[in-house]
């Protein structure tokens, strides 16, 4: 069975906003106030935690403070964990090709650098969580993307043939993690890093949710067997 595998962080769902704020609270504890913009930042942001907690290092001056970093890091995910939703947002038409994909045949499934129990918090939140087939984090396994066997694990989990997937993301990392996985990439272009996708050449650019069952036909396959 082919499988249609989701990033999760600035493809499905723009989650910047409260990832930010969670990134904020530590500042704010540290006695630095603010240190990231939601609107500015939000790059920085779906590349996650560390990544955050290192901008604003960077601009206290304190970008080797690697110790302060880590002692902090929980505490960003337990800020995100406790406020995960104010702010976040599912791309118009996301779950509409969701909905299309399954009806068509296709597993679906998400593989995300995000914690697991962070990952499924936000799903069921957003009342999405039982339209994906499976969801794994970045700790249910040793390794994570852009490690394929994430992916593949993803695909296995599903139901699905790991060697019959395509993955939906928007970094570097899904087109990475695609490239090693031998399997077709489509980077969405919505996101805060969208004009950045087309240097990164994949297999196609996903401009909106409508042209996606389209997209992912012709580069699997009308055969959905």
């Amino acid at each position: 069975m082919k499988t249609v595998v989701f990033d999760l962080d600035g493809t499905l769902a723009d989650t910047s906003g409260d990832l930010i704020a969670a990134a904020n609270v530590c500042f704010r504890d540290m006695g630095a106030g603010d240190m990231l913009d939601a609107a500015a930042d939000a790059g920085t942001a779906l590349r996650g935690g560390r990544a955050m907690l290192t901008l604003g290092m960077q601009r206290l001056g304190r970008a080797d403070d690697a110790a302060t970093i880590d002692q902090y890091y929980p505490v960003l995910l337990e800020a995100y964990a406790a406020d995960i939703d104010t702010h976040t947002v599912l791309y118009p038409g996301a779950m509409d090709a969701v909905a299309a994909l399954r009806g068509g045949g296709y597993r679906v499934a998400i593989c995300t650098n995000k914690p697991e129990r962070l990952a499924d918090l936000l799903l069921t939140r957003l009342g999405v969580r039982d339209a994906f087939g499976a969801m794994l984090g970045a700790d249910t396994l040793p390794v994570r993307k852009p490690d394929p066997e994430h992916l593949f694990e993803t695909a296995r989990r599903a139901g699905g043939d790991p060697a019959r997937c395509i993955l939906i993301g928007d970094t570097d990392t899904d087109r990475k993690t695609a490239r090693a996985a031998g399997v077709p990439c489509v980077l969405v272009t919505f996101g805060p890093a969208g004009g950045d996708m087309a240097a990164l050449e994949p297999e196609a650019l996903l401009d909106d949710y409508a042209d996606l069952h389209g997209i992912v036909e012709r580069l699997m396959g009308k055969a959905v067997a």
